[in-house]
């Protein structure tokens, strides 16, 4: 018998006991191909011998003090690390612990801003169906997938939601990527302009979708008709790169490969990779004079913000990733990962896409590849992939409801930066015996 309160409670899990590279290891020696970083956390694999190292070293020197009393030099200097990367004035960084509390982070920030800047009636934030930013009561209100919030709606702010940006599913038959995305974008202003454009604090988006749509990039010049579209009512255009930022796209903010300066991203995931629990939300200088000239003071905080061992560990992870040049590996191993896909399973009657940027790929099933209508929800694809995977040795984040959160079956794939060839042929080779296994269908080796 378990004491754990376990997120599924009525699965056995197997228990993991060690991790070398890009695999996991259970108690009965059985060993997994790690496909997905978790949920695209491990970028760097398991037992990285450089950040266990910055970890024990930080662990002798101060593990924890609180930032209501003190700062730390390691949060000091991973903190001018991540501004220097970052693209445009996004030089201000506040550490949490992760994901959900960067973006709660935002909101609350987005909001105080505007409080400060004597604009009180901004209140409304407008977000994406099919979206997902955390599981915080605030981060699950503005998430757009209807299965994550149906069961707390009574417990939820109310906010707004517009179309994705999910070429596969909405482009019009002969519509150009710039008709597509300026579509989006007369969409977003008409919301705008419906709630009222001095009520409107901030529209937030994840650059690439990451879990609830498996990895959906943006279209063409999608992202800065929006920023356009924010800027022409002075409404902050927030980013949510938790799961693709930190180089997982290829980039280490993935906004950059768009041309796009965010007022806010939060990232978390690929930043301490799996080592530490730490994320982190980075604003303009305008957001934070802003605060530092009003009242001084961010009415925000957490006990473990800006926690020293969690910081080492990022400190460590992002040294590694550009002193080891990974992120052309990303790049390099990601159009291998795709092309490999399509050569195997491009012509399996339930494959609908392929897509992603860098080692972040998804691949959507379908009952029929014409009409690209959806397989029953009933029969739990999604999950019955990841069962026949496992059973392959192989971990991949699957997810049923890509569509609306009811309809539709996707695989993510995030695997570690450090992936080589080799690795990612072992992959695909096991991927596609999980498909044959659960749809069979001509599966070309």
């Amino acid at each position: 018998m378990t004491h754990v309160f376990h997120r599924n409670p009525r699965q056995k899990l197997p228990v993991a006991v060690a991790g070398q590279g890009i695999e996991l290891i259970d108690s009965e020696g059985r060993r997994y191909l790690d496909a997905s970083g978790g949920a695209a956390v491990s970028c760097l694999g398991h037992g990285h011998p450089r950040v266990i190292e910055a970890i024990k070293s930080q662990l002798d020197t101060i593990a924890y003090a609180h930032t209501s009393f003190f700062t730390t030099e390691v949060s000091e200097t991973l903190a001018e690390t991540l501004a220097q990367a970052a693209p445009g004035d996004l030089d201000h960084v506040y550490f949490v612990s992760g994901g959900s509390e960067a973006v709660e982070s935002a909101l609350k920030l987005a909001r105080q801003y505007f409080v400060e800047a004597g604009q009180p009636s901004r209140r409304h934030f407008i977000a994406r169906r099919q979206s997902y930013h955390g599981n915080t009561l605030g981060a699950l209100a503005i998430g757009g997938n209807a299965w994550r919030r149906e069961p707390f709606l009574p417990l939820l702010v109310p906010a707004h939601h517009v179309s994705p940006c999910y070429a596969y599913r909405d482009q019009q038959a002969g519509e150009t990527d710039a008709q597509y995305a300026q579509r989006l974008a007369d969409e977003l202003e008409a919301k705008i302009l419906e709630l009222g454009p001095d009520t409107v604090a901030a529209f937030v988006a994840e650059t690439v979708v990451g879990a609830t749509a498996g990895a959906v990039p943006p279209v063409g010049d999608y992202l800065k008709r929006i920023r356009a579209v924010c800027d022409k009512y002075g409404v902050l255009l927030i980013l949510d790169e938790v799961m693709s930022g930190m180089g997982r796209t290829g980039f280490l903010f993935a906004c950059e490969e768009d041309g796009v300066v965010p007022d806010i991203v939060t990232i978390a995931k690929g930043l301490g990779a799996g080592y530490q629990p730490i994320g982190a939300m980075l604003s303009t200088r305008r957001i934070y004079d802003a605060i530092v000239g009003g009242s001084g003071f961010f009415q925000h905080g957490h006990t473990y913000i800006g926690h020293a061992t969690a910081c080492a560990a990022a400190l460590a992870v992002q040294r590694t990733i550009a002193e080891d040049n990974l992120l052309a590996n990303v790049l390099a191993r990601g159009e291998q990962l795709r092309a490999r896909l399509r050569e195997v399973l491009g012509d399996h009657p339930n494959l609908g896409d392929i897509r992603g940027r860098g080692l972040f790929v998804g691949v959507e099933f379908v009952a029929d590849r014409d009409s690209k209508a959806t397989l029953d929800p009933a029969l739990k694809t999604h999950a019955r992939l990841k069962a026949a995977a496992v059973q392959n040795g192989l971990l991949v984040y699957p997810m049923g409801g890509t569509v609306d959160g009811v309809h539709g079956d996707h695989v993510l794939f995030a695997p570690p930066f450090i992936c080589t060839p080799q690795d990612i042929d072992r992959i695909v080779e096991r991927f596609a015996a999980a498909v044959q296994a659960v749809l069979p269908a001509c599966v070309t080796a």
